[in-house]
């Protein structure tokens, strides 16, 4: 099996979109310049912020295609980073509600990336 490592995202500029992870993630990124930033993950992944302005093949992005998701132990912890990252001047898409999977929040960042915490449902 074929398996992922490494999510690109396409960024109006890389070093701004890497202050903003930094803290959400709570990480330093691993490889810096002025068009590509890399934060590694706990579980091996890697993250990527790319200039739109320099990805080759250009990229053709019209955000909202899909979404960073963070899977947090309980409805607390999705409250809690809710709040921080509203705090922090995210735009909160979804305010905290049950869905069928859980509980959960949906934020954009400045690029309108999607960016969703949850917490499963029993």
């Amino acid at each position: 099996m074929l398996t992922p490592t490494y999510t690109i995202l396409y960024v109006a500029d890389p070093q701004a979109s890497a202050r903003l992870y930094g803290k959400l993630l709570e990480a330093q990124h691993v490889e810096s310049s002025p068009t590509f930033v890399l934060f590694p993950l706990e579980n091996g992944r890697m993250l990527g912020l790319w200039a739109k302005s320099d990805a080759v093949p250009a990229a053709d992005f019209h955000g909202c295609g899909s979404e960073l998701a963070f899977r947090v132990p309980d409805d607390a912890q999705v409250d809690a980073l809710h709040g921080k990252w509203r705090e922090a001047g995210l735009r909160i898409l979804q305010a905290p509600a049950k869905v069928d999977f859980g509980y959960t929040f949906t934020a954009a960042d400045p690029d309108g990336h999607r960016l969703r915490v949850f917490a499963r449902g029993e």
